[in-house]
């Protein structure tokens, strides 16, 4: 017998994000688990929705059988707490928070605020709430007054992978994320300039659309840095696998990540990573498999790749110490049968 469930998503699910990618993966494995999944398309206009758009989304959710689990997804829940506040009690709602809607990079203190205010507010109606790392649990407990037990951790999955076979030539440097300011590829190409003497070569590939302003500092700041011909931005891509098995290091400087997805990815195709100690990285990658710095610090982080770079010994010692990490990571329906554990909680 199937038990039926609403997963609200808002925007494009095909886009391609970490955030996205797990609704995809949980929508088709929570289906293989006996869930009679239905997808509820919201606006794409969250986590700043308009008058007519939050309008739209409370008569979707009107429309719901009572005592219905509803799975809404962190990027619209946190935005929605007068709709949120309507139906608790209603329906049984879920929060899925990938990372709390405030700690996003490039808001105004104002929208923080904003922002802040919202998504507490609307956790305080989610009989569960869903997160996806330790890190970003112990951040709604500490921060945004979720008591800890109606948290569930549900890890991303992550698929096996061989291990990469490198570029065969020069270092091959990749880092995978959207162009928008969290990311901050700014500090990754900072860094390779003051490596400008060394041997290698960085493909970035991500959405360029997300964030224009972003993008065109970024293009700006390869063009001045005299390595435009050494650093590709490679757009999004509709399969990233190739560009792991090619690359010799993965270097991504977030500054913050609720999981991280792309660092568990790198870590199952064996390459060794430089990242930033940001919101759950260091919860991802084990100190075997990568160099983490402070986030923005660039002479570290230079320090760290410019280590890899030059030392090919170090370089197979952390990529095989990623490897053997990323084997142990969850598989999707694992991670799915987590959720499904919490979804059936609500349901009873």
């Amino acid at each position: 017998m199937t038990r039926p469930l609403v997963f609200a998503i808002p925007g494009d699910i095909e886009t391609r994000s970490g955030g996205y990618g797990y609704d995809r993966r949980m929508l088709a494995e929570l289906s293989g688990l006996g869930w009679d999944v239905t997808r509820l398309h919201l606006p794409g206009s969250f986590p700043a929705p308009g008058a007519a758009d939050l309008n739209a989304t409370a008569a979707a959710l009107a429309a719901i059988p009572d005592r219905t689990p509803v799975l809404i997804d962190g990027l619209a829940f946190g935005a929605m707490p007068d709709i949120a506040r309507a139906e608790a009690g209603r329906l049984r709602l879920v929060a899925l928070v990938h990372h709390p809607l405030a700690l996003e990079a490039g808001l105004s203190a104002a929208q923080r605020e904003g922002l802040e205010r919202s998504e507490r507010a609307a956790l305080g109606f989610a009989e569960a709430v869903v997160v996806t790392s330790p890190a970003t649990a112990s951040e709604l407990v500490a921060n945004w007054g979720v008591p800890a037990e109606r948290l569930t951790v549900a890890l991303p999955g992550t698929d096996p992978a061989p291990r990469a076979k490198g570029s065969g030539g020069a270092p091959l440097i990749l880092a995978i994320g959207t162009l928008i300011p969290r990311k901050d590829h700014a500090t990754l190409v900072a860094a390779l300039t003051l490596l400008a003497d060394h041997d290698w070569r960085c493909r970035i590939v991500g959405g360029l659309d997300a964030d224009p302003a972003t993008t065109a500092a970024l293009r700006d700041q390869i063009a001045g840095s005299g390595l435009a011909d050494r650093i590709e931005l490679a757009g999004a891509l509709p399969d990233v696998a190739p560009a792991y098995r090619r690359a010799d290091i993965f270097a991504l400087a977030s500054r913050y990540e609720g999981y991280g997805m792309v660092f568990a990815e790198a870590m199952a195709n064996g390459l060794p990573i430089v990242a930033c100690r940001a919101g759950a990285v260091g919860d991802v990658v084990p100190e075997s498999a990568g160099i983490l710095v402070a986030p923005g610090d660039v002479a570290a982080f230079a320090d760290a790749l410019g280590r890899l770079i030059a030392d090919p010994a170090l370089r197979a010692e952390m990529a095989a110490s990623s490897h053997a990490a990323g084997r142990k990571l969850p598989s999707w329906r694992q991670s799915a049968a987590t959720l499904a554990a919490a979804l059936e909680g609500v349901a009873r």
